[in-house]
């Protein structure tokens, strides 16, 4: 998967087009990923004990990755990548744009 945990990406399909955000949880076995303050939803919840409250929370859903493209965090252009190997036998991911590597430190 070309996206990870921490990433900024922009939504470029769905009610949600145009927005920016970063990424909270990545599942690659199913391609979709969780995007702060994205695809908001409201869940109700029971109390569970006398001191959690129940009430309608409100948060974050998955969407499907190919609906986000990564945003690099050095030109700050919406980009796709590439995967490059250095020296030391590291395999990273590019810019395509600016060709500056991308920090795999997830």
């Amino acid at each position: 998967m070309k996206i990870k945990k921490n990433d900024t990406v922009r939504v470029i399909a769905g009610n949600a087009k145009g927005s920016e955000g970063k990424v909270l949880k990545v599942f690659p076995e199913k391609n979709r990923i969780i995007v702060e303050k994205i695809n908001m939803i409201k869940r109700h919840t029971r109390q569970t004990s006398q001191a959690d409250q129940g009430g309608i929370v409100e948060k974050e859903a998955s969407i499907n990755a190919s609906n986000v493209i990564l945003i690099c965090p050095k030109c700050g252009k919406p980009t796709r990548t590439t995967h490059s190997n250095l020296a030391d036998g590291r395999k990273v991911r590019s810019c395509k744009k600016c060709n500056e590597t991308l920090s795999d430190e997830n």
